[in-house]
């Protein structure tokens, strides 16, 4: 999945999420995650109508089990120009191709915590 894509699909993700339910009261739930860092504080500046400090929480979470705190401040800077992620993605350095994949672990992770 091309970034572009991925960004998109996380856009989705932050959308529906923000729709809420409206289940019963008495339905258990399953407590989302939360935490603060780079990624939350990036993910409510980036300005998207869907954000909210929970959903921006629980995507840190997922940051936190997946990437370093190096890695999260990189991601961080996708949310500001999303064509660097399609840089990233496609670059041949070996480093980039090791972020790439730890970073689509990182969404995964959001995509399934957070939704």
């Amino acid at each position: 999945m091309n970034p572009i894509k991925t960004i998109a699909l996380l856009g989705l993700v932050v959308g529906l999420s923000a729709c809420g339910g409206g289940g019963r009261l008495d339905t258990p739930t399953a407590a989302r995650s939360f935490a603060t860092g780079p990624i939350f504080d990036a993910c409510l500046r980036a300005g998207r109508t869907a954000a909210s400090r929970s959903l921006c929480g629980c995507v840190q979470a997922s940051a936190d089990q997946s990437l370093t705190r190096g890695e999260q401040s990189r991601a961080t800077r996708f949310f500001r120009d999303p064509h660097l992620a399609q840089e990233t993605r496609q670059s041949d350095r070996p480093g980039d191709e090791r972020y790439w994949k730890r970073y689509r672990a990182f969404v995964e992770t959001a995509e399934r915590s957070c939704a």
